[in-house]
């Protein structure tokens, strides 16, 4: 038999790096955005769930709509933009910035931000290295799933979406263990709704129903 290999556990760390630039308000927002380097949109879109921030929002120019500016439906708006729907950092700026673009149109005069609250353009420095922690089985990876580290959970489940176009998690199941109706559980987990916890959680739900069902079909 084929020897499985064992899924290892990483983790990231991100050293945050500041780019100078700053918006105080939408139209310096629209202004910068527009020649910001990729890394800082990628900061500020993909790596939102990483900072903790309220589910309410889904990227940090949502975020800093709805609470700095007090735009609401504009939040909304930017909350929609799925960066995983998109090729490249290219065409998500350019999505990004006709969603302001279009409220702008309609709404020439928002309020501003008040001082200390301006938007800070930021990019991170990414370091991965390994947990020391591997799993062989179902049963190995139910118990490292439960207690590794959040930054591990992100880094399988969200930034793995930007490497591979799946999380970590459910192409291992896959392609290792054959186990493609956990996979496919795994891998339809909406990362927008969830806070990475409740992903843990879902992610745990999933194994240990499938470890479960494993021990049931043996007799035990």
């Amino acid at each position: 038999m084929e020897e499985i290999r064992p899924f290892e556990f990483k983790q990231c760390v991100n050293l945050i790096k500041s780019t100078g630039m700053r918006a105080r308000t939408l139209r310096e927002l629209r202004e910068r955005t527009a020649v910001v380097s990729s890394e800082s949109i990628f900061h500020h879109t993909y790596q939102y769930f990483l900072k903790g921030h309220a589910l309410e929002y889904t990227n940090d120019f949502a975020h800093w709509a709805g609470e700095s500016l007090e735009e609401r439906a504009l939040s909304e708006h930017l909350s929609n933009v799925d960066p995983y729907a998109f090729k490249n950092i290219e065409d998500l700026r350019m999505e990004l910035l006709n969603v302001i673009d279009g409220y702008l149109k309609n709404f020439p005069e928002p309020r501003e931000a008040m001082p200390g609250d301006e938007f800070y353009f930021n990019e991170t420095v990414t370091l991965t290295s390994p947990l020391g922690i591997k799993a062989k089985n179902l049963a190995e990876f139910l118990i490292a799933i439960k207690y590794v580290d959040a930054a591990a959970i992100y880094y399988h489940f969200y930034e793995a979406r930007v490497r591979l176009g799946v999380d970590d998690f459910s192409k291992w199941l896959e392609d290792s263990l054959d186990k493609k109706e956990v996979a496919e559980r795994i891998r339809g987990i909406d990362p927008f709704m969830h806070s990475i916890e409740e992903i843990r959680k879902h992610i745990y739900e999933s194994i240990e129903e499938e470890v479960r069902t494993e021990m049931e079909a043996v007799g035990l």
